[in-house]
């Protein structure tokens, strides 16, 4: 089994809206900013900003900072233990 379909299965939170993003390409856009040097969430805007990382991966465009920031803002303690039990099986 892949990361992306790994991730799948981890149970993260949807997007409430029907313009929303996979879940898996925010968790995989966060790690490749992470990857680029990005060392707050304003620095994810340079993985937005690489349109050959963005066809690399397979993505139809990348997801702004505040968009990983609203994600992230969606995990509380039980939602993240939970994430952390699926990820570690």
């Amino acid at each position: 089994m892949g990361f992306s379909e790994a991730v799948t299965t981890w149970g993260l939170p949807e997007p409430g809206s029907n313009r929303g993003y996979d879940p898996r390409q925010l968790v995989e856009q966060f790690l490749v900013s992470i990857w680029c040097g990005a060392c707050r969430f304003s620095h994810l805007e340079m993985v937005r900003m690489d349109n050959t990382l963005v066809r690399l991966f397979g993505w139809t465009k990348a997801a702004g900072h505040k968009a990983l920031v609203r994600f992230f803002n969606r995990f509380d303690m039980i939602r993240n233990e939970q994430v952390q039990g699926e990820i570690y099986r």
